[in-house]
């Protein structure tokens, strides 16, 4: 296995144990998934750009798709595509966002960020219902903005 998978696999571990023992509701994960999809696809899109010498993709717009999570997706495509892997100012604020938003993730395991999350994701899941009712997009709603509650 490759060493650049290692943090993928430790982000994994990390949240399906953040949700388990009821840190983070399952919306953490899957807007880490959402945008690491995100972030690959403008790779791709940019190092397709690249290969024509048509417009680019900002390399500030990389960054703030791996800061708001999509450093998974982003790690992948510059390995798998072998893009932006060469230039050391780029590869240095990548690692700058990544521990940014690795920071941010064990933050929300505070007791604070914790609170304030859980606040938010329980008005989130209500303020669904009062404004449309009960129905499947609500209850999508309501159960991605859920906190496992361990035993």
């Amino acid at each position: 296995m490759k060493i650049y998978y290692y943090p993928i696999i430790l982000l994994i571990a990390g949240l399906l144990y953040s949700y388990w023992f009821g840190y983070t509701p399952v919306l953490v994960s899957v807007a880490y998934f959402v945008a690491s999809i995100a972030s690959y696809a403008l790779y791709a899109k940019d190092k397709k750009a690249a290969r024509r010498g048509a417009w680019r993709v900002q390399e500030n717009t990389l960054h703030l798709t791996a800061l708001l999570g999509g450093w998974p997706g982003a790690l992948i495509a510059q390995q798998r595509l072998r893009h932006k892997t060469q230039k050391v100012s780029f590869r240095v604020v990548f690692a700058v966002t990544f521990l940014l938003n690795i920071g941010l993730l064990a933050w929300l395991h505070t007791a604070k960020a914790s609170e304030t999350l859980r606040y938010y994701s329980d008005n989130a899941g209500d303020w669904a219902v009062a404004q449309f009712g009960v129905n499947l997009g609500t209850a999508i709603v309501q159960e991605l903005t859920a906190f496992h509650r361990p035993r």
